[in-house]
């Protein structure tokens, strides 16, 4: 028996597209905005090369710019503390844009790093050790708060290289390029110890190569934000509370494996 030929012609019509759950794309495209001027920022420190900063950057912390006695800690400082600000703006922005714990996690580590970026500014070097002989290169609180930056630094770097981890990617910029950052900034870091136990000089070289490393782990966050659906090309994931619609003529039975309705 031809059921067809009883059944409403409202009943036969194609089924309506399916809808996706996808990252919503003006704010995937602000927060690459935010991050791509927080890297620019957070190098802001290469305008002591054109400045009469008095710093030897082969032999000077970057902090030592925006020490409570240098002449330029209103520019220096100024630029930390904007950084700070619009890193927590980018991970505000992104918490939920990749769907995993793991993303999430990286993403308020991200947020916890901007906090303690601007209590560095806040709570500066007195004075510039690589000048002043007498001046100490440990200043109490001021190295806490360093050591929250590097902590969060690392905590989001390896946060969303685990979250990036599995395959297909749900951010394949990440996948490619997040592991190398992250070897490269450890390895910069541990470099940079040396007048705090005792032994400066040349320490600067490798933390300013540091910075440049940390500026571009935002660069490598802002392309996976502005990246199609903030996954990359063709991936199929994307975040929960974003509607899109499917490909045309899709029905839900015969979509892809791994997307959910």
């Amino acid at each position: 028996m031809d059921l067809t030929r009883d059944t409403p012609d409202a009943l036969r019509q194609p089924a309506p597209p399916l809808r996706l759950h996808r990252p919503a794309r003006g704010r995937r495209r602000l927060t690459a905005a935010v991050l791509t001027g927080a890297a620019l920022l957070y190098n802001g420190w290469l305008l002591e090369l054109s400045l009469p900063t008095g710093l030897d950057y082969r032999h000077s912390y970057v902090s030592e710019l925006f020490a409570a006695d240098q002449p330029f800690r209103a520019l220096f400082g100024g630029m930390e503390a904007a950084c700070a600000a619009l890193v927590m703006a980018g991970a505000l922005l992104a918490r939920d844009l990749l769907p995993d714990a793991a993303a999430r996690t990286g993403w308020w580590a991200l947020f916890g790093f901007g906090t303690s970026s601007l209590a560095d500014v806040l709570l500066p070097m007195g004075c510039a050790p690589s000048l002043e002989p007498d001046c100490q290169a440990v200043h109490p609180w001021h190295t806490v708060t360093s050591g929250l930056v590097h902590f969060f630094l690392f905590a989001s770097m390896v946060a969303f290289c685990v979250a990036a981890a599995p395959t297909p990617s749900r951010a394949p910029v990440i996948r490619r390029w997040g592991p190398r950052l992250l070897a490269g900034a450890m390895v910069s870091a541990v470099t940079t110890v040396g007048p705090l136990i005792g032994h400066p000089g040349w320490h600067g070289v490798p933390q300013r190569a540091h910075v440049l490393l940390v500026g571009l782990w935002f660069a490598l966050l802002a392309c996976e934000m502005a990246a199609p659906d903030g996954t990359g090309p063709g991936a199929p994931y994307a975040a929960a509370g974003s509607p899109a619609v499917a490909e045309p003529g899709q029905h839900p039975e015969s979509r892809p494996a791994g997307r959910t309705p």
